[in-house]
């Protein structure tokens, strides 16, 4: 048999009090004298009560709880993404509930089902496709609140997100700055439709007046996945003397590969990864990288959301923030020479 819960009657019975006092006091209301309200929240405690929180959100239609939906739990990046956001939403008086589509398209949208019939207040979602949102259009046009952590200006839905064309331009510009005009990329991205980063990288390479070299795809993201790929890239007819991956965890594998083989980093290859994660800083070769600005995103996007959440009388128009992010240049492209 399930434990039995604790109500508010088996409190009253148990003080003597009516069942609207103890109500009251256990809601610290100041029309009951602070005496009685201490007697009846120590006698709650006592007798393990938790109030019943499906109940209350019958009632006032809110639950409190936000769903967060993330590709891979395993990437640093949507960690720190993961943490900072629960953080924000705690500060606010929300609970988010998480899960993962392992960036497989019918696992997020269970997922997002599933919150739905939890009846979550609003969803933040990073979509496997940005692209592909259809499923997440419905829900928008439903009027039910959610924001994007990935998407493109025509999302029709509300987004905060990096502008992912602006990095990799940002860290391909740098490349060719430096003299580069050979470089590879390792993009396990475009198979899901998430053609951002790659659109950047041709567009400062057709800007030089340069040609694409290897294009390699690891198929995934870790740092096993880069070291793999790198071999491939390295083994292309025409030689690169310089790759941007679209993900440290994919670099600092690239990195590994060139120790492994005895190539020296900046000299013989420069390696320009995507996210600055704190393993990239501190790499035997620091990793130059784009920086993902967690902070600015998950702020923007959760206070984006409760705007939608509050908004009783339909959402308003969604509007697209793409943040332009920063580059960050350390000794795996700009090192000693020599």
């Amino acid at each position: 048999m399930g434990r039995a819960f604790v109500r508010l009657k088996d409190i009253a019975e148990h003080t003597g009090f009516s069942v609207n006092t103890v109500s009251l006091a256990l809601r610290d209301s100041p029309r009951i004298p602070q005496e009685t309200r201490s007697a009846i929240q120590a006698a709650a405690q006592a007798l393990n009560y938790l109030p019943n929180h499906i109940a209350q959100s019958l009632v006032s239609r809110e639950t409190r709880t936000i769903g967060l939906v993330l590709t891979d739990l395993g990437n640093p990046t949507l960690t720190h993404v993961a943490q900072a956001i629960e953080l924000r939403l705690a500060a606010k008086g929300y609970s988010t509930l998480f899960a993962s589509s392992n960036n497989d398209r019918d696992a997020e949208a269970k997922a997002i089902e599933i919150f739905r019939s939890r009846q979550v207040d609003g969803m933040l979602i990073y979509s496997r496709g940005h692209r592909d949102l259809d499923h997440i259009r419905q829900l928008r046009r439903a009027n039910y609140p959610l924001v994007l952590l990935v998407g493109d200006i025509d999302a029709d839905i509300d987004v905060v997100c990096i502008d992912e064309r602006a990095g990799a331009h940002k860290a391909v510009r740098h490349l060719i700055d430096l003299g580069h005009t050979s470089i590879g990329m390792l993009d396990g991205a475009d198979r899901f439709g998430n053609a951002e980063k790659r659109e950047g990288y041709l567009r400062a390479l057709s800007e030089a007046g340069l040609t694409p070299a290897a294009i390699v795809d690891p198929g995934g993201f870790s740092s096993q996945h880069g070291y793999d790929a790198m071999s491939r890239l390295m083994a292309a007819p025409e030689r690169v003397t310089a790759i941007f991956a679209v993900t440290d965890a994919l670099a600092l594998g690239a990195l590994r590969w060139t120790q492994i083989k005895g190539l020296r980093v900046p000299q013989d290859v420069a390696i320009m990864g995507f996210d600055n994660i704190e393993f990239g800083q501190f790499a035997a070769t620091p990793l130059s990288t784009i920086n993902y600005e967690v902070e600015q995103v998950t702020t923007l996007a959760v206070d984006r959301l409760l705007v939608l959440i509050g908004s009783k009388d339909g959402l308003p128009p969604p509007i697209v923030t793409m943040i332009e992010p920063d580059l960050v240049v350390r000794e795996s492209t700009e090192g000693r020479r020599g």
